[in-house]
């Protein structure tokens, strides 16, 4: 126990500091490599080190006590300069490598990410992508994310952001229905057609509406239909098997209305708060940015800095 004294604890502080960022011993172990057990016990013979209780635990949570607070938030500038001592370091003395974690929405991932990686890839051989598509939005420290591709007008004041592009929603519907049933001429007509919407918990199934360059001119309409789903994806093949006409990102749509699939229905009228106005990158705030992760926001905002370009629309 004396020796024990007598060693520098850096690596078991620096361990309470990530088990504070993430909050939990699972997600601690993750982000450092090793097992749960070993957060547990470098915690443990930090406490018996200084002589008191850092940790508060529960069965749901990891919380720190007061003096495990002053502890971390004392130390964590001097491993946040550490890191990008290190990091700067690696970066400048090498070709770029390493892993970039990434976590997207499904539909945009697979019809805009996924199919632009092999070029990325095949420019950087060292570095790989590590993508987790999903549709929850969840917390890049917790989860050890570098990057989350956001589909939003905002992002947290704790998070750097990077526009990729603007993006609008669009209302689309396939030539068998719009011949089976009529292209509908303003947004009150479409209460009296089968919509195909995203749905969200606990909201009223209605659309929003406003002319192009008339902002007071605001239009909302209750709809109904055969299909509500939390996909986009799912919303557009929907209306390409003529189920109704279905309210999606342009992303979504613009291969099949470029090649005719689908066709814009009411094309002079925006639709208003369906879906954020911008696609950014973003990631928690760091003093430092690694080099793979500088590269793949670049390469990301170069691919799609044109936007999506739908007949129609007004960019």
């Amino acid at each position: 126990m004396d020796q024990q004294k007598n060693e520098p604890m850096w690596g078991h502080i620096h361990t309470l500091v990530v088990l504070e960022e993430v909050g939990s011993y699972t997600a601690a172990a993750v982000r450092l490599g090793i097992s749960k057990s070993a957060v547990s016990q470098r915690v443990a013979e930090l406490e018996k080190v200084v002589g008191m209780s850092l940790v508060q635990r529960t069965t749901r949570s990891v919380r720190l006590t007061e003096a495990g607070q002053r502890l971390v938030d004392s130390s964590r500038g001097y491993f946040e300069g550490i890191e990008r001592n290190y990091v700067e370091l690696r970066d400048s003395l090498r070709d770029p490598r390493g892993i970039v974690r990434v976590t997207a929405p499904v539909a945009l991932a697979r019809q805009q990410i996924v199919p632009r990686l092999a070029d990325f890839l095949r420019l950087y051989p060292d570095i790989r992508i590590e993508l987790e598509l999903s549709d929850q939005i969840v917390s890049l420290a917790k989860e050890g994310f570098d990057l989350a591709i956001r589909h939003s007008d905002t992002v947290p004041d704790t998070h750097i952001a990077w526009l990729l592009c603007k993006t609008d929603a669009v209302l689309v519907a396939s030539k068998g229905y719009l011949r089976l049933r009529g292209m509908p001429k303003t947004p009150e007509a479409l209460a009296n057609h089968d919509c195909l919407h995203y749905f969200r918990r606990g909201q009223v199934s209605s659309w929003s509406f406003q002319q192009e360059g008339r902002q007071a001119n605001r239009v909302n309409v209750p709809i109904n239909g055969p299909l509500a789903t939390n996909n986009s994806e799912a919303l557009r093949e929907a209306a390409l098997g003529d189920l109704g006409i279905a309210l999606v990102p342009d992303f979504s749509a613009e291969k099949d209305l470029r090649e005719g699939r689908l066709v814009q229905v009411l094309p002079t009228w925006k639709s208003a708060g369906a879906f954020g106005g911008n696609l950014h990158a973003v990631r928690p705030y760091s003093p430092y940015i690694s080099k793979p992760v500088r590269i793949f926001v670049d390469f990301l905002r170069a691919q799609l800095k044109t936007g999506f370009a739908i007949k129609g629309k007004k960019s």
